[in-house]
């Protein structure tokens, strides 16, 4: 499967659409507003929504014309420039108007996102993007769990059905080519609808049921009943004879390791412990013991791993977390956005929510004499309520 970052060659365009008034999720707190611009836990929701499009260098934000204050607004705490296009009457109009624009940036692929999805994970862009080698389109899919009727109580067929979301990834030059060839006024439900009637090959990836789409005000309220609660994690390691030390997922060569069971990976255990301390479930040492060899040597990325799903086990979500490495050596600063990265891939967070940091003890204590290092971490989650 494709690692995002690793796609340096393939040109990649992200289009949302963001230019619908939100009418059906227009009756409760933030009313008046379209969604895409509503407050959810501190953030809009477009804010949110970009943010999940961090590592992509070229976005386009379809918009209604009497947004642009907001717009402007939303895109304020977002730390690269965003284009805005004037979004169409329909959402066939806002899309074709957004990939117009691309013509002369001619990327290779372009992914198509809602602006009410702000839940979107990495994983999922990564099945879509992989899906691409094959197809020339591709929709993150889910399977239909329950019987499924027509109005006239008629038995269909479940495993012929999917329930499908964005982003929607296509070939540009295939989707380009398929909105030119449309008629003047079309209205498509999707962008999937418009590649079939062009007969472009379609694949499926694995959705997410966590990236539903804020439609109806029941949508904010199940979001709004969440509680946020933070969880800490501290952890030490002694150095000792070595050429390499593993922090935060890194391998660094230093001329010295850490002394452990598993890779001693100082910063991943405190992170890890931080999480179960949020969910309330133990500690690292609860779950993977050092009296059991089968964890001698292994890759900390495993418990932190697993700290994460059995967070998401209990339909909470990571919000953000949090590292400090103690140390007087060795330097952090070179190896601190491939250790964002790392856990960002981990965690299946993107890495704006992901943040490492250092820092010394001026020379005193054990840290201070080289002897060990130590790391602090934190991470915030919402849990339902």
């Amino acid at each position: 499967m494709h690692n995002i970052s690793s796609l340096k060659n393939t040109k990649i365009a992200v289009l949302i659409v963001a230019a619908g008034r939100g009418h059906r999720a227009n009756t409760g707190a933030g009313a008046g507003l379209p969604k895409q611009y509503r407050d959810l836990g501190g953030e809009m929701i477009l804010t949110k929504t970009l943010k999940c499009f961090a590592n992509f260098a070229h976005i386009v934000v379809a918009i209604h014309p009497d947004d642009t204050k907001l717009f402007t607004q939303a895109c304020k705490n977002i730390d690269k420039e965003i284009m805005s296009i004037e979004g169409g009457a329909t959402r066939t109009a806002s899309v074709s108007a957004g990939l117009e624009t691309m013509r002369d940036y001619a990327p290779d692929i372009v992914l198509i996102h809602d602006a009410a999805r702000p839940f979107l994970k990495s994983e999922t862009i990564r099945n879509v993007i992989a899906t691409l080698d094959k197809k020339n389109a591709a929709v993150p899919a889910l399977p239909i769990v329950d019987a499924v009727k027509t109005l006239d109580g008629s038995p269909l067929d479940r495993e012929q059905i999917r329930r499908v979301q964005t982003p929607q990834g296509f070939h540009y030059d295939k989707i380009m080519q398929a909105y030119d060839d449309i008629a003047d006024g079309a209205d498509f439900s999707d962008d999937i609808e418009v590649a079939r009637q062009a007969d472009m090959s379609i694949g499926f990836s694995a959705g997410d049921p966590e990236n539903i789409k804020l439609t109806f005000e029941d949508d904010f309220m199940r979001t709004d009943n969440m509680i946020s609660i933070t969880g800490s994690g501290y952890d030490v390691h002694q150095i000792c004879v070595g050429k390499t030390l593993f922090l935060c997922g890194v391998e660094i060569d230093t001329g010295f390791s850490l002394k452990g069971h598993s890779d001693a990976d100082v910063g991943l255990h405190a992170l890890t412990d931080a999480l179960l301390g949020a969910i309330s479930a133990g500690d690292i040492g609860d779950h993977f013991p050092p009296s059991d060899d089968k964890w001698k040597g292994a890759n900390s990325s495993l418990f932190l791993k697993h700290a994460a799903e059995l967070v998401r086990a209990k339909d909470a979500v990571i919000d953000h977390v949090d590292v400090t490495l103690i140390c007087e050596k060795p330097k952090i600063k070179p190896h601190r956005e491939a250790m964002r990265a790392k856990i960002a891939e981990t965690l299946d967070l993107t890495i704006n929510r992901v943040s490492v940091k250092a820092t010394t003890t001026e020379g005193l204590g054990f840290t201070g004499r080289g002897e060990g290092i130590a790391a602090s971490a934190t991470a915030s989650i919402r849990v339902p309520t």
